[in-house]
């Protein structure tokens, strides 16, 4: 059943719509749950990176590695939230992480008793079946919060931040486990993680989206008009994302301090987390469709100023500065494209929808690194981040296709809102 937020907590006060939100029951046990399993995302990559590097002495192959887990991550991670639509996020969720995790040990076991190089892909690619657990948690909210557009927002700007926070300090942890204990440390931390967050937040059956089983009819969120130009948005972000961490990273080290870069993009991502939960607390006016290129559009304004900084000054402490505004317009390019995609999903396919969405930013984010990795390295550090002002310029296009109007009856044709608002309220 939809929940109204409690009406008794105080109206006022910066932070009063995220405490109306997890007033909730059961709100903050998911949350918790799922950061405890979402934190594992920014440190599995790192973790392998660095084990996979000391112990087999090669970053081509650990790089390869890691992109053939990513390529399998895209082709299995819209069969897995289907299974998730279909039988429920319990049935689904435990077991298909319990494979990820056994393939992650399958890796450390390779890793240990020194089997051949094409083990290390095999097993690698077994992890392809962790679910999309920030995807879960939106499908969640717009269950709980369908009859809320308002709240709604607020709940989807506070999984962005939950991002960006996770991804800011997946990666330091998983460098500091690896560096100061032992290189399979982050890969174990992060799968015990995992597995205790996907428990948890299973656990809490009360707040769940009811699954409709084998009966009901499913149409692809793919064949579903306006959502196709909401994953080429996605592509292009990601390859902003891509693009701008290899890109730092490299500048970094033509400085001589390689080790800050991690430092400097987790300010990009401090800015961006900043950034959402204003974001939440804001109530937009009018169609998310219309918003989402404004929002792009302050995107590729602002990432000409790491450009700028590293051409006018070549200073990274400048360049830091230009990364953390440059980050604040991240937040709510991937929130309103995230609503929009909620809007947009046919009933019942509300996850692989998500993933979808995922998939697109994984595979920009792929492509991104391989576009400013060649230009650091063929031109030059400070004109690859001329990579990132390209990406997102790129996004701008794609997501004024998605502000073109629909016809009225769009909605009774079938592209009505997932969450169960009325087309009138669909803006939000």
């Amino acid at each position: 059943m939809p929940q109204r937020l409690p009406r008794l907590l105080p109206t006022t006060g910066p932070f009063t719509p995220y405490r109306r939100l997890f007033a909730l029951p059961g709100t903050r046990a998911f949350t918790l749950g799922n950061l405890l399993a979402r934190l594992p995302m920014g440190m599995f990559s790192v973790s392998a990176v660095i084990m996979i590097a000391s112990e087999r002495g090669s970053y081509a192959l650990a790089g390869a590695v890691t992109a053939t887990g990513l390529v399998a991550t895209a082709l299995v991670a819209p069969l897995t939230a289907r299974l998730i639509d279909r039988h429920g996020q319990a049935r689904v969720a435990v077991p298909a992480t319990a494979l990820a995790v056994l393939g992650s040990l399958s890796l450390l076991l390779c890793m240990r008793f020194d089997a051949p190089t094409w083990t290390l892909f095999l097993a690698y690619a077994a992890t392809a079946t962790t679910p999309n657990t920030g995807g879960m948690s939106r499908a969640r909210w717009a269950h709980l919060l369908r009859d809320d557009p308002a709240a709604l927002h607020t709940a989807n700007s506070f999984e962005q931040a939950a991002d960006e926070l996770c991804f800011m300090l997946g990666p330091v942890l998983a460098a500091f486990l690896c560096t100061s204990l032992f290189p399979e440390a982050g890969t174990l931390t992060g799968l015990v993680l995992l597995m205790t967050g996907i428990l948890v937040f299973t656990a809490q059956r009360s707040t769940e989206p009811p699954a409709p089983g084998r009966t009901a009819a499913f149409r692809s969120p793919l064949r579903t008009r306006g959502i196709p130009p909401l994953v080429a948005v996605c592509l292009a972000t990601g390859a902003v994302f891509g693009s701008l961490e290899v890109v730092t990273i490299a500048f970094a080290d033509t400085q001589g301090r390689q080790s800050a870069a991690g430092l400097v993009l987790a300010l990009q991502a401090a800015g961006s987390c900043a950034a959402g939960l204003v974001f939440g607390m804001w109530k937009p006016a009018g169609p998310a469709a219309r918003r989402l290129p404004w929002c792009v559009a302050a995107m590729t304004l602002l990432m000409v100023l790491p450009l700028l900084a590293a051409t006018l000054t070549g200073s990274l402490v400048v360049l830091a500065g230009a990364l953390l505004v440059a980050g604040m317009a991240t937040a709510p390019t991937m929130i309103t494209t995230m609503a929009l995609v909620q809007q947009r999903t046919p009933k019942g396919r509300l996850n692989e929808g998500m993933t979808l969405a995922v998939t697109g930013l994984l595979g920009g984010i792929a492509g991104g690194s391989a576009a400013g990795g060649w230009l650091a390295e063929h031109v030059s550090a400070t004109a690859g981040y001329a990579a990132p002002v390209t990406a997102a310029a790129l996004a701008l296009l794609m997501a004024r296709a998605t502000a073109r109007p629909r016809r009225a009856g769009g909605a009774r044709r079938g592209h009505r809102v997932p969450t169960g608002s009325r087309p009138s309220r669909a803006a939000h």
